[in-house]
């Protein structure tokens, strides 16, 4: 199989949908990876390394495109190159279909297979290529919080840590899963108050016991989300419903009455946030105030990290890349579950039950297509 990686044109995305080694693993099993020149340098990989690991470099995203049968990317297509895709493509990356609807239209229109790396989902539930992403948006939302929380950056003038004699910063976390978790972790580790907010009494269970007194959990209810937000200096927004629109868990009308200098961060945006007055930002603007609340809402945090990021994604993504290109596409999808519930477009169809409800699509299961 022909395996693509242009380089990304997100705006200050620096990822790249594969590092040397996976080059290396998909020319030993006899495949052809074409590598867009430059696409690794953002992270810190050259030309150099993926010609030595295998790659054959091409000039341009269009080659790559134009001869690819898969599709390896990090984040989805953007209007540049909507022109480049074709019939029978496959593209194997981030897509986040819920609160895309102009891109959802596209892929259906391509008549292309759109293969989400966030919904690939394991039988015990687990999503083992978004967690290293959400292990480093988690671990950042803290980071960017505490430097948003000083005076000098707009914040309320808050240390989150606090010093002997005087209160420790309040973090909220909306949501216990991986993200909430890392987010905890490096809350509790620079001392702030932390309260951890989820659905599920199982989950706050296992919460307690990993953290005990360290942290406060309580169930996720109007009640309580707006009781804690209202304490808070920071509020990460962490919940998530795979394939789905995040669920609106701070109101305007709550956030209006959150303390002056208090920051956001919503992680979520990405799937439509959880929060009513964010909207996706960027890297070189990664901040709006709205009653004076800073909102941090960048839909690709773990791109700022590239170099780590890249790796760690590779990590996961090129064992299904494997499966892809040495099975064939139909025989890889038709014989792991896993692999399955991350197509959610194939052919015309949309093949994700959670993208077809947000977006008023008919859903139209996976097997059932395969059959035709």
């Amino acid at each position: 199989m022909i395996v693509g990686v242009p380089k990304e044109i997100k705006k200050e995305e620096y990822r790249v949908g594969i590092v040397p080694g996976g080059v290396r693993m998909l020319v030993g099993n006899g495949h052809r990876v074409l590598i867009e020149r430059g696409a690794g340098a953002g992270a810190g990989i050259t030309d150099e390394e993926y010609a030595a690991a295998g790659g054959t470099l091409v000039p341009s995203a269009a080659e790559v495109y134009g001869q690819a049968e898969l599709i390896m990317k990090v984040k989805e297509p953007l209007p540049p190159e909507y022109d480049l895709l074709r019939p029978g493509l496959v593209i194997y990356t981030y897509l986040h279909l819920a609160p895309a609807p102009e891109l959802t239209a596209v892929l259906l229109n391509k008549d292309v297979i759109g293969i989400a790396y966030e919904t690939i989902q394991l039988a015990d539930g687990a999503l083992p290529l978004l967690i290293p992403m959400s292990e480093i948006a988690g671990r950042m939302a803290v980071q960017v919080g505490a430097h948003y929380l000083e005076k000098t950056a707009g914040g309320r003038g808050v240390l989150l840590g606090g010093v002997p004699g005087v209160d420790r910063g309040a973090v909220t976390i909306l949501g216990g899963g991986v993200v909430g978790t890392n987010a905890a972790k490096i809350a509790v580790g620079m001392g702030a108050r932390v309260t951890l907010l989820d659905v599920n009494q199982s989950r706050l269970m296992m919460l307690d016991d990993v953290f005990g007194s360290k942290i406060t959990t309580l169930m996720s209810n109007p009640d309580t989300v707006e009781r804690s937000i209202l304490d808070a200096h920071l509020v990460i927004g962490a919940v998530l419903v795979p394939g789905g629109r995040a669920p609106t868990l701070v109101t305007r009308d709550m956030m209006k009455q959150m303390k002056r200098g208090t920051v956001i961060v919503d992680v979520a945006v990405d799937q439509g946030g959880c929060c009513a007055t964010c909207h996706p930002t960027t890297h070189d603007q990664p901040t709006f105030v709205l009653d004076g609340v800073t909102h941090y809402c960048v839909a690709n945090m773990p791109g700022a990290v590239p170099r780590t990021s890249t790796f760690a994604l590779t990590n996961v993504t090129i064992s299904y890349a494997l499966a892809l290109a040495n099975r064939g596409v139909i025989a890889a999808i038709a014989g792991d579950p896993s692999l399955a519930r991350g197509v959610n477009i194939f052919r015309g169809n949309v093949t994700h039950e959670a993208v077809a409800r947000d977006l008023e699509y008919t859903y139209q299961p996976l097997s059932k297509v395969l059959k035709r």
